[in-house]
């Protein structure tokens, strides 16, 4: 397949690796469009793919275009690729913006939007996916190899399911971090050293998360096994009660869905 790739960030740069690692794509058969002539070359140089700074007659080659670009952008973004595209699909990742808004810029109707992950950038990232009814079963296949190059995929039912999972999956990654950065904390407090700690803490993290995928037992009750009445785990897990830490990140989860929502208002309705 051609396949072009509007944005050359971090998860256009993961797509892209994961394509061609799993030779789903040749390089001679990708494009990137970046506005930063620096990522340009960069991009050239890791990949060998072919690069441009702004639209042009090469896009109307391509079967998929990416649309990897920050939803502030997305609508002036667009509005440049329009007259350059053919009928391609068009897989967006872009946070928020309804794929209605998409197919109202562009002119086109086969549209998945995806919501990857930054851990794609190891090839261990997790991506819900929705699409349009012009959609065919086709380029639904399509879609979920482009994404499964680089991890696991969901798909959605509704499109406004994406919210839940950008607030969920998508910004995950930093509520993972967020507390391994407490452990560290925490680790250095107690008299470990910070690598001890980040051994440790990271390692905690990957085995949990290993043994809750391969375990058949619900994630509750993997917790009350390593649980013992009047223990250590326990005195901690009711100090976290005490202080409502789950209500607080169910919460914070909530207010990201919110955020994502005001982003399809806020970006996607004002062009």
């Amino acid at each position: 397949m051609n396949i072009a790739f509007i944005g050359g960030g971090n998860m256009a740069t993961a797509l892209i690796g994961g394509l061609l690692d799993q030779q789903l794509a040749l390089p001679a058969d990708v494009q990137v469009v970046e506005i930063d002539g620096a990522r340009c070359v960069e991009l050239q140089r890791r990949f060998g793919v072919q690069t441009a700074t702004a639209p042009g007659a090469a896009l109307a080659a391509a079967d998929v275009v990416v649309l990897a670009v920050k939803p502030q952008q997305m609508g002036d973004v667009c509005a440049a690729l329009r007259p350059h595209l053919a009928q391609p699909l068009v897989l967006s990742v872009a946070a928020g913006i309804r794929a209605v808004d998409l197919a109202r810029w562009l002119g086109l109707e086969r549209i998945v939007r995806a919501m990857p992950n930054t851990p794609a950038l190891v090839g261990k990232g997790v991506s819900g996916l929705a699409a349009l009814p012009a959609v065919t079963a086709a380029d639904r296949a399509l879609a979920e190899r482009i994404l499964q190059a680089v991890g696991r995929v969901v798909w959605l039912a509704q499109e406004q399911q994406l919210d839940a999972v950008t607030a969920l999956s998508g910004s995950g990654p930093a509520y993972v971090f967020y507390f391994i950065e407490a452990l560290l904390e925490a680790g250095r407090e107690l008299g470990l050293t910070a690598e001890q700690t980040l051994t440790l803490a990271i390692e905690t993290f990957v085995g949990a998360a290993a043994l809750a995928a391969a375990s058949p037992e619900p994630v509750a009750t993997l917790r009350a096994q390593v649980t013992s009445k009047g223990g250590t785990t326990a005195a901690a897990l009711a100090r976290l009660e005490k202080d409502e830490v789950k209500q607080s990140i169910v919460a914070a989860i909530h207010a990201a869905c919110v955020r994502a929502q005001e982003l399809g208002d806020e970006f996607g309705r004002s062009k």
